[in-house]
């Protein structure tokens, strides 16, 4: 009979300690080791928000709902339109902030744990309703019912909710101004440029200006009938 081969002791200490190694060196780059379902290692970039904006990430054990599957883009758009009637919030405005927060990714999380086309955070997640943030329609609802509570609490100053949006109401009520973050004046200002672009865009275009019509003039002919012209009468 064969016997198992045994791997040596010291090969498999060697190894273990190119493992730490790697993962040391990782973690000296601002990095998560994390280990999925699979037992495979993810490695999740965690840089300062502060002097890099965080961009949304794909988690790679994030699953959407039972049933969900993947939304195509003609549901999502139905589901914005439908959702910012219902809490009259534009549409183009819910777009704007859905581009800028995942570009339209539903299993997006970010370094900070937002989730979603519109990155609810747990706490923002919990506090609306919102069970299933992965689900496009029910992200979409808190995301949207969110939003219409920060511009009733900020009488509709656009700049003002976006940043409350991005960095929590009470750090725009503290100061009653955009706070000096970086990540969140970079944030209003794109918003605000894609919205800008869009609501231009949706402005019918200006009819050309046509000359006067000329007046209606009368004449009677030689049979004494009555004829009415705009062209003079010639």
């Amino acid at each position: 009979m064969r016997r198992p081969s045994i791997r040596p002791l010291g090969t498999l200490i060697a190894l273990t300690f190119c493992f730490a190694s790697f993962s040391a060196t990782a973690a000296a780059r601002g990095q998560i080791v994390l280990i999925d379902e699979e037992g495979q290692p993810v490695y999740i970039n965690t840089l300062n928000p502060q002097q890099h904006p965080p961009k949304a990430i794909q988690e790679k054990s994030a699953r959407p709902p039972e049933g969900s599957g993947n939304a195509s883009p003609v549901s999502i758009e139905q589901a914005v339109e439908r959702t910012s009637r219902k809490y009259q919030v534009d549409p183009r405005l819910v777009n704007a902030i859905i581009q800028v927060e995942s570009q339209y990714n539903v299993h997006a999380v970010s370094p900070k744990g937002a989730m979603g086309l519109m990155q609810l955070v747990p706490a923002t997640a919990e506090r609306f309703g919102v069970h299933h943030p992965f689900d496009p329609s029910e992200n979409i609802r808190g995301g949207v019912s969110y939003l219409r509570y920060l511009l009733n609490l900020f009488n509709d100053d656009l700049p003002l909710t976006l940043a409350a949006y991005n960095a929590g109401e009470n750090a725009v009520l503290r100061n009653d101004r955009i706070p000096r973050i970086p990540e969140t004046q970079n944030y209003v200002r794109q918003v605000t440029s894609i919205y800008g672009k869009t609501s231009e865009a949706a402005r019918p275009a200006p009819e050309a200006s046509l000359p006067p019509a000329p007046p209606i003039t009368s004449f009677v002919d030689a049979h004494g009938v009555t004829h009415f012209t705009n062209d003079g009468g010639t």
